[in-house]
């Protein structure tokens, strides 16, 4: 049997009971694109709504936020690899920029600065633990981003080669630790940030946030990969 050829860019998108948000965010992404929905053991019919509406469900039953995306980055075969957020806060035909700038060279990571807006898209506590994040960041890489957020674009086979192994809310950070750590050229743009669809699993309580920025400082503690590397 011949295999159809690689689609040009993979997006994926982790997803935990998502069913309400997956029609408006597979409706947006860019014609051409495949979207991977990793479905992380819903019970809601997300991972059967997303096979509906055309995407590659990929299954990772082992539960946390870097397990889902790690899986999706294992399935992806295009050259460039975006990751986004399933719950309809995020625009993934946003990503166009990010991935046309990935393909003339100009960065190797691309992120969005999510500005939200509506008072209640992002919660006060959150974007508390967002900053404090972003100063930690600072002060381990001298990278001056401003948010840690999951819209983001990058070449498949490097982000790979950076063996990322936090599967919690920490990945997200490792990989632009990593990435600084390796000399990548880091870029950070603005994007709208809409109020989520449903009840957010990690960042919706103090709780849930207190235990994101837990595993993200554990991630910070990390030596750099090869000595010298870190900016």
């Amino acid at each position: 049997m011949t295999l159809p050829p690689p689609q040009d860019v993979d997006v994926v998108l982790p997803c935990l009971n998502e069913a309400g948000a997956l029609p408006w965010v597979l409706a947006r992404i860019p014609d051409g694109w495949r979207a991977l929905v990793v479905d992380n053991g819903s019970t809601d019919g997300s991972a059967d709504i997303a096979r509906a509406l055309g995407a590659t469900v990929v299954h990772e039953p082992r539960r946390g936020f870097g397990a889902a995306c790690h899986a999706g980055l294992a399935a992806a075969r295009a050259d460039i690899v975006c990751f986004c957020d399933c719950d309809a806060s995020l625009d993934p035909s946003l990503l166009v920029p990010f991935v046309d700038e990935i393909r003339s060279g100009a960065a190797d990571l691309v992120l969005g600065r999510r500005r939200p807006r509506t008072r209640g898209a992002w919660p006060a506590h959150a974007r508390a633990g967002n900053l404090a994040l972003a100063r930690m960041l600072r002060r381990r890489t001298g990278l001056r981003l401003h948010d840690l957020g999951p819209l983001r674009a990058a070449r498949r086979e490097p982000l790979l080669a950076l063996g990322l192994t936090d599967r919690r809310s920490g990945y997200p950070l490792q990989m632009v630790v990593r990435a600084a750590d390796e000399g990548w050229r880091i870029a950070e743009h603005d994007v709208p940030y809409l109020p989520r669809t449903g009840v957010s699993k990690v960042t919706g309580t103090w709780r849930g946030t207190w235990q994101a920025v837990r595993d993200m400082s554990r991630v910070l503690q990390e030596a750099p990969v090869r000595e010298g590397s870190a900016r």
